[in-house]
């Protein structure tokens, strides 16, 4: 075992992203066990310790000791890094070298991982890791939430940039746009979020730049510029087109960039997204599932070369998270499925959890409820916006 007392005591969430598939890393979460079932770390143990620890009891703790790897580095996990603080400076009293996940999962849900599409290395703040397959596409960067599953992008042109579907931490994509030397025009939502606040209002009011979205998601909202079907976006010298792919949500779009489809939450590498989100009764989820059938079929009617870039990711490995419409044709069993009839009854019954607080965090991007600080909390949890 090391000896680590007098090392830095806290391991940054960038480093436990950056070292997912590293086998000399254990990710020991000392949260809850209900907590850790709905909402982890993949690949982390869990020893449900946590109110032990908050009452200063480590008996538990101290009884696993023969579970936790005595040649590995632990990163230890808890709600804010509070907590697992102490259990790792238990741990490292003991020889361990361990140390706490800064602001536990808080710290984890906040992370933003960037890919650059065109083929180079991926970039997790200071640390890089290769990029990991997935065809490419010009201008376009991919940036993943590992903690929540949002995908969101930045596409640029001749200087300038659009961001697609952004996080509320809209400092995130300054920065990566002050690092590539591009200035921001624009941001759209493919559709309004029930996972995550949008950040789009937020950099139109700070940035003074067009908050772009369809009108069929506007709600109450008076602060965003409507788009339609057979739109185009100006980004330097190339354009977005905007195609309406209703189902996911009455608004939902998604856009074409040359040879590459950003298909927010209407087609997934895996599913489809879910119908359910916006309606309350039966015959609302059928009509949805049938107007995500009709526009998958409208998707799948372009070139099988295009390059999905979707709007949220689940437990692929494959980074950035790009594939082609003609190998999901082949792959995804909901985007394969050409009968109408069988595709609704397969969504109406596979559906899963609704998202943490969807009804809140809806509310807010569609204006029914203000843009407060408590927006941030509320979106930390797990990703349940595919269909099954």
């Amino acid at each position: 075992m090391s000896k680590t007392i007098g090392s830095d005591p806290t391991i940054d969430p960038a480093e436990v992203a950056a070292r997912r598939d590293d086998e000399e890393l254990f990710v020991l979460d000392v949260r809850r066990e209900d907590d850790f079932e709905e909402w982890r770390v993949a690949g982390s143990y869990n020893l449900p310790i946590y109110d032990e620890l908050l009452d200063g009891d480590t008996s538990g703790l101290e009884a696993a000791l023969e579970d936790i790897p005595e040649d590995r580095e632990i990163a230890v996990v808890c709600v804010a890094g509070v907590t697992s603080a102490d259990a790792a400076r238990f741990l490292r009293e003991r020889g361990y070298d361990a140390r706490s996940m800064a602001d536990g999962m808080n710290g984890w849900g906040r992370l933003h991982v960037t890919y650059d599409v065109d083929g180079e290395s991926g970039r997790v703040a200071d640390a890089s890791e290769p990029t990991r397959g997935g065809p490419a596409v010009d201008g376009v960067t991919q940036i993943v939430r590992p903690g929540t599953g949002c995908v969101s992008y930045l596409v640029e042109s001749a200087g300038e940039g659009i961001v697609v579907d952004p996080s509320l931490y809209v400092e995130e994509y300054r920065d990566l746009a002050d690092e590539r030397g591009v200035d921001v025009v624009g941001a759209v939502d493919t559709h309004a979020h029930a996972d995550h606040v949008s950040g789009g209002r937020v950099m139109a009011r700070e940035w003074g730049v067009p908050y772009y979205l369809h009108g069929g998601d506007g709600g109450e909202l008076d602060e965003f510029e409507p788009i339609a079907d057979g739109d185009a976006i100006s980004v330097g010298d190339r354009e977005l087109e905007v195609l309406h792919t209703p189902g996911h949500t009455p608004g939902s779009v998604s856009l074409r960039w040359g040879d590459g489809l950003l298909s927010g939450d209407t087609l997934f590498i895996r599913s489809v997204g879910r119908p359910d989100l916006e309606g309350e009764t039966d015959a609302d989820v059928r009509e949805g599932a049938t107007e995500l059938f009709e526009s998958l079929e409208r998707l799948a009617a372009l070139p099988d070369d295009t390059v999905v870039l979707p709007g949220h990711m689940s437990d692929e490995t494959i980074r950035p998270l790009a594939t082609t419409l003609g190998e999901l044709e082949a792959d995804n069993e909901l985007f394969g499925e050409d009968d109408r009839d069988a595709f609704v009854e397969t969504i109406v019954g596979g559906l899963s959890d609704e998202p943490a607080n969807y009804n809140r965090i809806k509310a807010i991007n569609w204006g029914e409820e203000p843009l407060t600080e408590e927006a941030k909390s509320l979106e930390l949890g797990p990703n349940n916006c595919a269909a099954n």
